[in-house]
């Protein structure tokens, strides 16, 4: 078995098995804390997702270096890197609200080679190793067709801070007003993989970090798609904003943001 391959595995069995705990504590949260804002939440529930991802990649790549949302950076002695978001949608979780997932991406020389996203709630897996497409529960898909703004679905999420909530309602203004529908659901992971398999057009946000778009970024390139900063210059995962699409309705989605 290929390095990736095998990589791609571990992946996918450390964000199913923390999934599927996850959903398992819906309801049953013990802790609710914050972090960089009132409406930053973290809980016990994330933490124990980290640690049962966390886990099962050691067993298998003990040497390997992780980044993950929780417990932040441990140094490893090779050139590949875990990036880890143990729950992406903490708040929709905290709640009850079936949208979170599990994400986690690898990265080889700072570029990410594979990823596997995975919503417990719908079982629905979404996976990407890189040059290779892209698949949900091991069926290749692909992004809309759509190339027009008026007949497009776009997703965006907001960030927790007061500026960035004004900054993201400005945006927001713009482009309801051009386009078929706004969805705002609270996973950049979810969203991304949802521009992925042609559910939604086109998503935007700000105010991100690696983890959450490391693995489902990559997966929206594979699918067919263009993933950007905000300016339409090459996206970082370090950089906090984010443009995903189709490719078709790309350029005009930049503009609109913008006016």
């Amino acid at each position: 078995m290929k390095l990736e391959q095998k990589m791609l595995k571990v992946a996918v069995k450390a964000a199913k098995t923390a999934g599927k705990y996850a959903l398992s504590r819906v309801g049953k949260i013990q802790t609710i804390d914050t972090k960089m804002g009132y409406s930053d939440l973290v809980t016990d529930v994330d933490k124990m997702s980290e640690k049962i991802v966390i886990g099962i990649i050691k067993k298998s790549f003990p040497e390997h270096e992780i980044l993950a949302e929780e417990s932040g950076k441990t140094l490893g002695t090779d050139k590949y890197t875990w990036v880890i978001d143990p729950i992406d949608g903490t708040t929709n979780f905290a709640h009850g609200f079936p949208f979170f997932c599990v994400s986690v991406g690898v990265m080889h020389n700072e570029e990410i080679i594979l990823g596997a996203v995975y919503d417990p709630s719908k079982k629905e897996l979404f996976t990407s190793i890189k040059g290779k497409g892209a698949y949900l529960n091991g069926k290749r898909i692909k992004v809309s067709l759509h190339t027009s703004i008026r007949k497009s679905m776009i997703a965006t999420g907001f960030a927790y801070h007061v500026a960035g909530k004004i900054r993201s309602i400005k945006y927001f203004m713009n482009v309801i007003k051009k386009c078929q529908a706004i969805r705002r659901a609270g996973s950049a992971a979810l969203d991304l993989c949802y521009v992925a398999c042609g559910r939604f057009d086109g998503f935007w946000e700000f105010g991100l970090s690696p983890w959450d778009t490391a693995a489902a970024y990559l997966i929206v390139q594979e699918a067919g798609g263009i993933v950007t900063n905000l300016e339409g210059g090459k996206y970082d995962i370090y950089a906090s904003c984010i443009a995903a699409s189709n490719g078709k309705i790309h350029k005009k989605l930049l503009s609109i943001l913008h006016q």
